[in-house]
């Protein structure tokens, strides 16, 4: 039964909030100083690279290129190179390029059947004297989710006899009053469930570089109190044993400045989550090994459900701002790739672990969803174009930005192939050939495009595609959670034919919206920064508003295809099927009921779904126990005495304005307080940046409960 939220309040006003700082720990500042990109730094640490990483690399390297070497081979004999035309020359440059792009990703797949297990720290090595913190920056996120999480993680860690410690740090960049609220409310539920475990909490009042400069923020004002921190997101999990292992590997090797775990999706409740988070579970540890196998100690980093050393990274990693306008300039969006790629740069590892299993993370629910939060990781990686030739990266920190850039350009370029071979179907049909291009040539010029050829070489990059797929399922088979999980091997066959129908009909229309992300970013235009819708569905209006445009795209491209030629109807007819079906896709890709159906059939269906793991059941049943959070948070403080109290001593004073420059929303609102004769009326008055003014004030939070209510109208 859930605890009365003011008497969780009344308890956890007794608990010790730092040195008044707000609800944080006594300041313990390291500086960050930002990076110059133009020059190199001293390394740290030096080590000598490990035979089966240099394997690794070379075998990487001699598929990539044995396979864009064959397909370029074939390429030129099927449009014999001596008479080929314009059309035809450009076509094979998209073709290797893009052949090349999914060979490198076949070979990381092959090269993961070698990559060894991991050693870990002894059993009795101990990191005791090693204090980590797990931050978890949010902007705007549901506070009660949030918090179950961290209650779960912080129960597992009490219950557990470990000489590690941690705290979990809260840092908010809400930007809306109520959110705030509700996150301080939520926190001090938090603080009252786990009195043997610190809490800490802060919301900045500018969000300067987003979560970047909200995570560089904590480490300048508070690094120095920490060995390690564990970077989370708003919907991560990592369980106890992970905990511990990771402060142990990280203790254990002192160069080592990031390890990063590989996470496994949970709890998606769509049928585009369930389709995201059993190809996950099933494809992506190959890949993942693969990474892992030849990247070495020359990792990346993900962002999240990751151990980072403190000191290593205030040193290496503050980012500068890109010169330029938006969205090429400015602050850098996706951070984690560059701050890998700057620590490693000052000679320490980064290290991705693949055999710590217990990580978690959501998925976007929908494709709409996924296409939202795409736009802004496409602008991030596009924006690396201007870090990658920075002085003194390691070639493979350079590797994993150019994968980064490339993953979003291969959308465009797929399309630009499309588009070359329409052009050249055009051309057949409606351009007479030139047999006789001299005026004094004997023999004609016949033009040469074998079908048969190409026809096999479609087929070959068919295979070279569904490489990691294939690995994945074999994997699969002889697993026995996966296994188990579907039913058995026809149900995991079923799974992995339906996985991959539906992925084929969502590529075409994940490949122009992609390519429309890349053009945006092109023109000049900014992603701006919105808060992640992490559940809900997706609606018949909403599918028809996003995807009607290309669904008008399939179907005039399918009108000109038949009345051209029946046969490049059928060579296009997968990708056209997906853009004509795009709106129901879509709508499809939200739904709950088939998800549903699907999870009962135990089709694409994952061991973590089967046999839902403690830490996840844990999060999901507070989640579902928590009392309800007020809508309106003003409202809440100025009739709720200890929930007003509990809010001002747990967040932090508002930094003083400018001299000369007040805040005229401080100002205004200030003013409406004293005009308004109750509650009501004022709240009625208040914009949402006085609201956010209001909330971060003792003294309006005071006037506001002085406030009455708006009188009853008398009775008739």
């Amino acid at each position: 039964m859930a605890v009365p939220l003011d008497r969780e309040l009344n308890s956890a006003l007794l608990l010790d909030l730092g040195d008044g700082a707000g609800g944080m720990p006594p300041f313990a500042p390291v500086p960050m100083p930002a990076q110059n990109l133009k020059y190199p730094v001293p390394r740290a640490h030096r080590w000598r690279l490990p035979l089966s990483v240099i394997l690794a690399r070379i075998l990487l390297a001699a598929i990539t290129l044995g396979i864009t070497a064959y397909g370029c081979y074939e390429m030129l004999d099927a449009v014999r190179f001596a008479s080929m035309t314009f059309l035809q020359g450009l076509m094979i440059v998209f073709f290797v390029i893009t052949l090349n792009w999914i060979g490198f990703a076949a070979g990381t797949a092959l090269v993961g059947l070698i990559k060894r297990r991991e050693p870990n720290p002894p059993p009795e090595f101990s990191a005791a004297d090693a204090r980590t913190a797990l931050i978890m920056p949010i902007y705007n996120e549901d506070p009660t989710t949030v918090v179950a999480a961290l209650q779960a993680m912080a129960e597992a860690l009490l219950a557990t006899r470990c000489e590690e410690r941690f705290e979990m740090v809260l840092l908010s960049d809400s930007t809306s009053a109520d959110a705030w609220v509700r996150e301080s409310l939520a926190l001090t539920r938090l603080r009252a469930a786990v009195p043997g475990l610190p809490v800490w909490y802060r919301r900045r009042w500018q969000n300067t570089a987003r979560k970047a400069g909200n995570v560089e923020e904590f480490v300048e004002r508070w690094g120095a109190r920490y060995d390690y921190m564990i970077v989370l997101d708003a919907d991560s999990l990592i369980d106890t044993h992970t905990l511990i292992g990771l402060v142990r590997k990280m203790h254990a090797d002192p160069a080592m400045g990031i390890l990063q775990t590989s996470p496994y999706l949970i709890h998606a409740s769509t049928l585009f989550g369930r389709l995201q988070q059993f190809a996950s579970r099933v494809y992506g540890p190959v890949v993942t090994r693969g990474l892992a196998a030849w990247s070495g100690d020359s990792g990346n980093y993900w962002g999240h459900n990751a151990i980072i050393r403190v000191q290593a990274f205030a040193q290496s990693c503050g980012l500068p701002s890109l010169p330029g306008r938006k969205p090429f300039g400015g602050f850098i969006l996706s951070h984690d790739f560059v701050e890998a790629a700057l620590i490693r740069r000052a000679g320490w590892k980064v290290h991705l672990a693949t055999d710590l299993q217990g990580s978690y993370e959501e998925c976007p629910p929908t494709l709409t969803d996924l296409a939202v939060r795409d736009r802004r990781w496409a602008q991030g990686n596009l924006q690396h174009s201007k870090v990658i030739g920075s002085a003194g990266f390691s070639g493979f920190s350079r590797l994993h930005l150019a994968v980064g850039i490339m993953s979003y350009v291969s959308s465009p370029l797929w399309l630009a192939l499309l588009g070359l071979g329409f052009a050249l179907a055009l051309q057949s049909n409606l351009i007479r050939p030139e047999y006789f291009t001299t005026d004094f040539q004997l023999f004609p010029t016949w033009p040469r495009f074998d079908a048969r050829l190409m026809m096999n070489l479609f087929f070959f990059s068919m295979v070279v595609l569904l490489i990691p797929k294939m690995i994945g399922l074999l994997r699969a088979m002889v697993h026995a959670p996966i296994r188990r999980a579907t039913h058995g091997i026809i149900g995991l066959l079923v799974s992995c034919i339906i996985e991959l129908i539906l992925s084929a009909l969502y590529a075409p229309i994940l490949m122009l919206t992609q390519s429309t992300h890349v053009f945006e970013i092109l023109m000049g235009r900014d992603s701006g920064w919105n808060a992640q819708r992490r559940a809900g569905g997706s609606s018949w209006g909403d599918a028809w508003r996003s995807y009607r445009k290309l669904t008008l795209i399939g179907c005039v491209t399918t009108v000109i295809a038949w009345f051209l030629s029946p046969s490049l109807l059928a060579w296009m007819s997968p990708a056209l099927l997906g853009l004509l079906l795009a709106v129901p896709l879509s709508r499809a890709s939200g739904s709950h009921t088939l998800a549903h159906i699907l999870g009962k059939l135990g089709i694409l269906r994952t061991p973590e779904e089967a046999q839902v793991p403690p830490l996840v059941a844990r999060k999901y049943e507070l989640v579902a126990q928590a009392q309800p959070l007020p809508e309106d948070g003003l409202q809440y403080l100025a009739r709720h005495r200890e929930a007003r109290i509990a809010h001002i001593q747990s967040n932090m004073a508002r930094p003083s304005d400018p001299r000369g420059r007040p805040d005229p929303n401080a100002l205004t609102a200030e003013q409406k307080i004293s005009d308004a004769s109750n509650l009501d009326e004022l709240l009625s008055w208040l914009t949402p940046q006085e609201r956010v003014h209001v909330a971060g004030s003792a003294a309006m939070l005071h006037q506001l409960a002085g406030l009455p209510d708006l009188p009853k109208p008398p009775p008739i």
